[in-house]
């Protein structure tokens, strides 16, 4: 288990090395000049297929390799971003919790809050400016046909709930509730 540790560190290290180095202008720069150079020599290897397989199996075994190493640093990055994320939100008051870790959800759990925030951003619309609203209708009181308008406006004038999203009811938070009151 330490060996596998080990292991997993210096090859974290070396990837976060090649691709520093592999992003900047000198590895372009000296890429570009390879590639010259190879084609300057084609005439005086009469453009022969070993010729053309040098930069075909060079070129191949550099991509497959480096196919790992971004890879590497994609998911590196991504986690520090979802950390950062999560700690936004888990620090942000009124924030919906179910939100952290959510990139670890199925694709149709994603597609469900998707939709519900779909239905939010629509149900906003029709409440007035500065509203709060939250996806967690479980845990507040339902919004009332007068504050997000009737059915038929939820609807959308056909009849029917555009999703599963939209036949559930969306939360307006307490403070939202006082400023529609105060407006009348």
């Amino acid at each position: 288990m330490k060996d596998e540790t080990l292991v997993e560190e210096i090859f974290a290290k070396l990837a976060g090395k090649i691709s520093q180095a592999t992003g900047s202008f000198w590895t372009f720069a000296l890429a570009l000049l390879l590639v010259l150079v190879w084609a300057l020599t084609g005439p005086a290897f009469n453009y022969s297929e070993t010729w053309q397989l040098v930069i075909n199996t060079g070129t191949t075994i550099i991509t497959f390799l480096m196919v790992f190493v971004i890879q590497h640093a994609q998911n590196k990055d991504m986690r520090a971003v979802q950390l950062k994320l999560n700690e936004l939100l888990a620090a942000v008051e009124g924030a919906s919790n179910r939100l952290i870790d959510v990139e670890d959800l199925s694709d149709r759990e994603l597609e469900h809050l998707y939709n519900r925030f779909q239905h939010l951003a629509k149900s906003a619309q029709k409440l007035s400016h500065g509203a709060k609203l939250t996806i967690d209708s479980a845990d507040d009181e339902a919004v009332d046909d007068d504050a997000l308008g009737n059915a038929e406006r939820r609807s959308h004038g056909h009849g029917h709930a555009e999703s599963e999203a939209d036949k559930k009811p969306v939360s307006v938070k307490p403070e939202a509730r006082q400023r529609k009151r105060r407006k009348r």
